[in-house]
């Protein structure tokens, strides 16, 4: 019955249209009256959930992403791409995703760089010959390798929730992500092989020497973040704050394009994104914990194990379906929280590693940021480049099913989240 009453409510509120945060609390307010179970252990839940020292790193790296952001380290990346793969045809699409896939390194969040990019690299494609729902389509979908190419807030949640190395599933998003940039790239050049589409003069020997410099500051705040998670210099949650300053110092002292009142606007700005992300976290865990005491949990890995019959493979399929349905209409850290719990003991029990678990589970909700009906990707992506949702979302398909591709090979082959994180033992 509380199954029964937790779940009929969020899909309900799920399709009022409500926010996912008010989704979550509200279905499980229900479920605990239904329980007949006293509010006041609400407080103990939510500190709990929300007192983890790894959780720090969300503000960090949402506050250091910002400050990159404002710095107009997205253009000087893209002029750096464009002077040397630019004058290629198509290659503003090669650019329009490696640029993604740098800033992916930079502010950790899917939405984020989509905004942050696709008001430069739209206009700029549709330029050169691009329709401009074939352009959005594509930043919306390059966006999502944002929480996939580390530091990654959804593998901070995930690492979190099942104490896996969140150092571990950095490494471990590397190889994932870039390959799904590769198919991203391929799909496009599938699409426009017989488009007329223009083609940027070749840059000099210099103006790449210059269009480099410029973006040398941005380039290396990766490179600070994961050389110095990986030499055991800072923890995730530390090199979340030296993000933070780092980015600081550039916008500021370098690039000298962020003042204090700048610097004001980014804390209130990353405040705001950060509550929301908490208060998610928060309701989420309610959920989860609900779902884990009453044993819902423990009943839907039993069905799955027996519904795949001990077939790794098959459970494999089921996973992908389920957490592509999923990213249709819940956001990432809610289905984290709410499927992590189900999931996870079935891939144990089967023999899955974790780890690459982790890697599957957040390719899938990347893929989700741009699959209707949420797609929160798609709505960013559509607002700037003024087109509709529909045209926008019809375009989407050939590269959803490209990252689907990517997905299904990553989730078969562990070795290749692996690798990586092996070279750290």
């Amino acid at each position: 019955m509380t199954a029964t009453v937790l779940f009929l409510s969020f899909t309900m509120l799920i399709l009022l249209n409500v926010p996912i945060g008010v989704c979550l609390a509200c279905s499980s307010l229900l479920a605990l009256a239904q329980l007949n179970m006293k509010f006041d252990i609400l407080p103990n839940i939510f500190f709990a959930s929300s007192s983890k020292f790894v959780l720090l790193a969300i503000p960090f790296f949402i506050l250091g992403g910002n400050i990159m952001e404002k710095a107009g380290i997205s253009g000087k990346l893209i002029n750096l791409a464009q002077a040397f793969v630019g004058h290629i045809k198509g290659g503003l699409a090669i650019v329009c995703v490696a640029v993604a896939c740098f800033f992916a390194a930079i502010s950790g969040s899917g939405p984020a760089t989509v905004a942050a990019l696709g008001m430069i690299i739209i206009p700029a494609m549709v330029e050169v010959g691009y329709k401009p729902a074939t352009a959005a389509a594509l930043i919306a979908t390059a966006g999502g390798i944002g929480v996939i190419i580390p530091p990654s807030i959804s593998f901070v949640i995930y690492g979190s929730i099942t104490g896996v190395s969140i150092g571990k599933l950095f490494m471990a998003g590397v190889i994932p992500g870039l390959l799904m940039g590769l198919g991203l790239v391929i799909a496009t050049f599938l699409l426009t092989r017989n488009s007329e589409l223009q083609r940027l003069p070749k840059a000099s020997s210099k103006e790449r020497w210059n269009a480099f410099k410029d973006a040398f500051w941005g380039l290396l705040m990766p490179a600070i973040i994961l050389g110095g998670i990986y030499g055991g210099v800072f923890t995730p949650t530390e090199a979340a704050a030296v993000a933070a300053v780092y980015g600081l110092f550039v916008g500021v002292f370098v690039y000298k394009s962020i003042t204090w009142r700048h610097f004001y606007d980014i804390v209130v700005t990353s405040a705001s994104q950060t509550a929301v992300v908490m208060f998610i976290v928060a309701t989420a865990n309610l959920f989860a914990w609900i779902i884990t005491m009453e044993g819902i949990a423990t009943a839907a890995s039993n069905f799955l194990l027996n519904l795949a019959g001990g077939n790794l493979i098959l459970f494999l399929i089921i996973v992908n379906a389920i957490l592509l349905m999923a990213g249709c209409v819940i956001d990432g850290t809610s289905a984290l929280y709410i499927l992590t719990p189900i999931l996870l003991p079935v891939a144990q029990k089967l023999g899955y590693d974790p780890l690459v678990l982790g890697v599957v589970m957040v390719m899938n909700l990347a893929i989700g940021m741009v699959t209707p009906p949420v797609g929160v990707n798609l709505y960013v992506a559509c607002g700037l480049a003024d087109v509709s949702f529909k045209d926008i979302a019809r375009k989407a398909w050939p590269f959803i099913l490209a990252s689907v591709a990517v997905l299904l090979i990553v989730t078969y082959v562990p070795a290749l989240s692996q690798f990586l994180p092996s070279l750290m033992q």
